[in-house]
């Protein structure tokens, strides 16, 4: 069984820094790619990163590439976001899928899905 708990939301200010946590239980994560997306009120879900079953290939949207890094913890069977320098139009709720590899951010690609977080950046 597939069951994804993506946490670590919050409220920041503009500039502050999230990590948000995807942890699985009841399987090995280290067996799937795994994408964070995220989606704001009125706007379609958007794809913002991607880590390989390995860890060793990671993908960042444009929109966050040098500010959001993904990560794997094997020993913990969770991966994480971690995001830096967040802006107003970061505010989204986040979530976490798994997919068979980093491809593209098609959601037909990814199998099954976590729980969102809220993200809240406002001053």
């Amino acid at each position: 069984q597939l069951q994804l708990e993506g946490s670590g939301g919050g409220l920041v200010q503009p500039g502050g820094s999230l990590r948000l946590s995807c942890a699985a239980s009841g399987f090995d994560l280290r067996d799937y790619a795994v994408g964070w997306f995220r989606q704001a009120p009125g706007k379609e879900r958007e794809g913002v990163a991607c880590i390989s079953r390995t860890g060793f290939v990671t993908k960042h949207a444009d929109s966050v590439r040098g500010r959001f890094t993904a990560s794997r913890d094997n020993a913990k069977n969770t991966v994480y976001l971690q995001m830096n320098s967040l802006k107003p139009e970061d505010a989204a709720v986040y979530y976490c899928a798994t997919a068979r590899r980093c491809i593209d951010y098609e959601i037909t690609q990814y199998d099954s899905w976590g729980q969102g977080t809220q993200v809240t950046v406002s001053s």
